[in-house]
This record gives structure tokens, sequence and C-alpha cells, in this order.
């Protein structure tokens, strides 16, 4: 087990990843990474993808291995992945899988202090939501449909001869399956939220109004010196 924390950037994950693909510049990460649609789970910015090498190169995760120049374009370094970047890569991989981390959801904040808003606003905004999750279900489900039907987007002497050819496998894509996953349960779970509070009185409703009232009461404030009658 490693006696030092995982970095705190998922892009560090990424990168050792690709390089446990092959060697790598920069650039030719990025470029995969938007080639397999992976900015949607990971947030790539150039400038933070040189800060995350720099600090695997600090900690001997990776290393440079040549650098080239390609007619007139700046220099480019490729890195390569060494041995305790290979253990870390796999060991921060198990730990992600095996254990559940509380990431604090936005959503699950706004739920936890949902009296602040009066029921009625506060279903009218989740019927809202399941627009938007309805809206982001169908694009996800049209871009895996896409893939399914596309080759592996690498040329072929940048990948292993078993996916010459291939279809899009859906492992490489395994983490849109899961989101899809999320955002249907989340638009179920808010569609019976919305049935309770409209039908069943849930909360109950009326204790969740007189709370609104009693908030009502204790911020009302004292009309303001211009709105007062001016003094005779």
């Amino acid at each position: 087990m490693p006696k030092h924390a995982h970095p705190a950037n998922p892009l560090a994950l990424a990168v050792l990843a690709l390089l446990f693909e092959r060697p790598m510049h920069p650039y030719e990460m990025a470029a995969t990474l938007k080639q397999r649609h992976k900015e949607d789970s990971i947030k790539l910015r150039y400038g933070s993808l040189y800060t995350v090498i720099d600090l695997l190169i600090d900690r001997g995760f990776i290393t440079p291995r040549e650098t080239s120049r390609s007619g007139k374009r700046p220099e480019r370094t490729t890195y390569e992945l060494t041995g305790p970047g290979y253990d870390e890569l796999r060991s921060w991989m198990r730990d992600l899988l095996r254990k559940p981390v509380n990431e604090y959801p936005q959503f699950t904040a706004g739920l936890s202090l949902l009296p602040v808003l009066p029921p009625e606003e506060a279903v009218a905004l989740l019927r809202e939501r399941t627009i938007h999750l309805s809206g982001e279900a169908a694009r996800l489900e049209s871009h895996l449909a896409v893939l399914a039907n596309q080759e592996v987007p690498l040329p072929p002497h940048e990948m292993p001869p078993v996916l010459v050819g291939k279809k899009f496998p859906p492992l490489f894509v395994v983490e849109a399956d899961y989101k899809l996953a999320l955002i249907r349960a989340e638009l179920a779970f808010v569609a019976e939220l919305v049935r309770r509070v409209t039908e069943e009185n849930w909360g109950p409703v009326d204790l969740w109004r007189e709370l609104q009232a009693a908030s009502a009461r204790q911020h009302e404030t004292e009309p303001s010196v211009s709105t007062r009658e001016a003094p005779m």
C-alpha cells in the first residue's frame, strides 16, 4: 500500500492511464482524451495538464523519454510511465473502485435545505430539473448509440492489434453508462419526490408552509427612511 496520498486531481490519474498505454507528449494526451470524450468526466485544461505533469515528475511517477521537433512546431517532450508510476496507477484505481467516498454533491446539499423555499416553488424547480435531466439522458443515449457504430478513433499504428478495425468497445465509455444510470435514477427520485409533495401532503406540507410564514415574519423590515412620512 502506498505511504502517500494520491494526487487530488483526477487529471493526474488520466495522464498515468494514458502513459500506461504508451509514451505520449502533452498535446497527444489532450487530443486522446478529447477523442475518447473523457473531458465529460475529467476536467481538461492545458494549463492544468502541464501542472499535473510536473507534479507526476516530482513524485517519480513519470519521466521524460525524449524531446523532438517536427518542422516549425515547438519542441515536444514525450513522457513515459515509471515503475512507481505503474504501481501508483493501479493502487489509485483499486482505491477508486473499492471504496465509496462522500463527494458532497450540490444537489444533495440543496435537498438537505429544501424548507428554505416554499413548497410550490420547490416543486416547480424540481420539475424544471427533470426537463434538464431528460435532455442530458437523451444526449448520452444518442452519444452511446453513435459510439457503438464507430471504430476506435486512433490510427492503426497507435493502437493494440486487438483493437484494429473493431467497433468502439463499451469498456472505453463505461463512465457514460454509469452517468446515464445515475441520471435515470435521479429522474425517478425527483418524480417521486414531486408526487409525494403534491399528492400526499408530504413533509408535512402544512409544517413546511408554517416554517415559511415564520421566516417571512422574522425577516420583515421597518420601512426605509426614504419611504417614511417626512417629519413636519
